[in-house]
């Protein structure tokens, strides 16, 4: 009933799961992960509490193989399980028991495992390993793991049809204002078209809650500091801090007023214009 990726990033930073499904708040049941460590994912007949014996046996030095036999070794029921782990060194394994309702399989690969069941056929699967090995090493990974997920649904997906999806990415201080790992978590729990909605979600998490890089920063010169200053006063704030903390924008303007992220820049000329039509 489901489709996942589970991936370590080629820099061997961040690792993470994107999975979507005809079942509510897959997000909830099948991905986790932990910064360092590795990630899973469990699905068909999910056993959730292979998510925290997993990434134990992770973190106590297992590779992703010796985890998956550990996992298997001691479920009765690992027959309908599917899974799918990635360790810490991208270490790959998967499992697809017999009695998974067809079609189920998977495929591993450097880095990655990819698994599902009742899909349309074993080309979801593939289309899903085609879009992660084709996609650039150096993007970010919640980008290559939405890219395969999207590719599989393209492909058909599950074929009962689409209800939930979730992305669940993690890599060392990489979460808001660097207080977690955590850099994407996004789930979709109940939608026509939730790997679509998934996609805008993420082009949003990339807003709000990462920080600016040094190439989307305009610096702030004087001309453009009384331009801003302008806009934010037309807004009703005392300083661009004041209206940049109210929009939640904190992570892509200068604390000290230093440079502004130019889709920062244009968001509040926009607004701006708006208040003075």
């Amino acid at each position: 009933m489901t489709f996942s990726i589970v991936a370590r990033s080629t820099d061997g930073e961040s690792w993470g799961v994107a999975v979507a499904s005809k079942f509510l708040a897959v997000g909830a049941v099948v991905p986790a992960a932990v910064a360092g460590v590795g990630a899973i994912a469990t699905q068909a007949d999910a056993n959730v509490a292979y998510k925290g014996l997993a990434l134990a046996h992770l973190d106590e030095g297992a590779t992703a193989s010796v985890a998956l036999q550990r996992l298997l070794e001691e479920d009765d029921g690992r027959d309908e399980r599917q899974v799918g782990i990635v360790d810490v060194e991208g270490g790959a394994a998967s499992h697809t028991g017999h009695a998974c309702l067809d079609w189920a399989g998977s495929e591993t690969g450097d880095g990655y495992a990819i698994q599902g069941n009742i899909l349309a056929g074993d080309f979801v699967v593939a289309a899903m390993q085609d879009a992660f090995e084709a996609s650039d090493p150096d993007e970010p990974l919640a980008r290559r793991l939405l890219a395969a997920l999207a590719a599989g649904d393209d492909a058909g997906g599950d074929r009962r049809g689409r209800q939930s999806a979730a992305l669940l990415v993690v890599r060392e201080g990489a979460g808001y204002a660097g207080g977690d790992d955590v850099a994407v978590d996004l789930r979709v729990d109940e939608h026509p078209d939730p790997v679509t909605e998934l996609s805008r979600l993420l082009d949003l998490n990339d807003l709000y809650l990462t920080a600016s890089t040094p190439a989307e920063q305009v610096t702030v010169t004087d001309e453009l500091r009384a331009e801003i200053d302008e806009h934010v006063h037309a807004l009703g704030f005392g300083s661009l801090n004041d209206w940049a903390g109210t929009e939640n924008y904190e992570m892509r303007v200068d604390a000290a007023g230093a440079w502004i992220d130019q889709q920062i820049l244009e968001r509040l000329r926009d607004a701006a214009r708006e208040v003075g039509r």
